[in-house]
């Protein structure tokens, strides 16, 4: 009998060219070597399977990370803030997402302003879930299926919402493997720009414990969450990981 094959999904959000502070953002540099580690370990098939996603749709994402992952044959699921596109400083444009597309890259939804959907009334989830997937659908003129969750915040309200809307996989925040077929929810682990390689290597170990460990202190996390409430705890993320001037203004990226 074959075993059964699992994934570890990881999650970036911004390549840059040097180092940064912002702990969600990693540089090329960095980046290059995580990509010859995946690759590596995708060829051999030892250890858990490594499967990148992007969320938010940033610049670098194409100008970046799109010619470095063809360069090692890999590919992504970039997961896109719908009512950024073309018009926020520094994200894709409907252009770009085309040409991200056509490179063979996968596309899904982010929600159209990334507002955490636990946030949300029913219109407001009408615009985040059904707009943001049709307005994708009419400008790449393809099928979207996938939603990555803003923040990560989810409830079971969300979740029906969701498949309402028609996504066939939810992808979370929660660190964990998966096995294929996937399920309905997909979790995912936040990859720091700060991690290095031989880190990565014990975490896609499954007999090394650092993924158990990382979900113990996601169930940590989840209750300090709700203690502190989404802006309280979206402060003391800010001042660990962002270090960057619009850290205020942007407390719903916390996750």
């Amino acid at each position: 009998m074959q075993p059964t094959l699992q994934s570890l999904y990881l999650l970036y959000h911004e390549v840059r060219p040097s180092e940064t502070p912002y702990s969600y953002a990693i540089s090329a540099e960095m980046f290059a070597k995580h990509l010859d580690l995946y690759a590596q370990r995708r060829s051999s098939g030892i250890g858990l399977s490594p499967e990148l996603t992007f969320d938010d749709g940033h610049i670098s994402n194409l100008e970046l990370a799109a010619p470095m992952l063809a360069a090692r044959g890999l590919t992504a699921h970039f997961f896109i803030t719908v009512g950024w596109t073309g018009k926020r400083p520094g994200y894709m444009g409907w252009t770009e997402l085309r040409s991200l597309q056509a490179a063979g890259q996968m596309i899904g939804a982010h929600g159209w302003s990334h507002t955490l959907l636990t946030h949300c009334d029913d219109r407001q989830l009408q615009t985040e879930l059904n707009d943001s997937r049709l307005t994708l659908e009419d400008n790449l003129g393809t099928a979207i299926t996938t939603m990555s969750l803003p923040g990560g915040r989810v409830n079971g309200r969300v979740l029906a919402a969701c498949e309402a809307a028609g996504y066939t996989h939810i992808f979370t925040s929660v660190p964990r493997a998966e096995t294929t077929p996937l399920g309905k929810t997909v979790g995912r682990f936040n990859v720091q720009g700060n991690m290095q390689p031989e880190w990565i290597a014990e975490l896609l170990n499954p007999q090394s414990g650092v993924l158990s460990g990382l979900q113990r202190q996601d169930r940590i996390k989840q209750r300090l969450k709700s203690l502190l409430g989404d802006k309280l705890y979206a402060k003391l993320w800010a001042l660990r990981n962002r270090q960057e001037a619009e850290a205020d203004d942007d407390w719903e990226a916390a996750e």
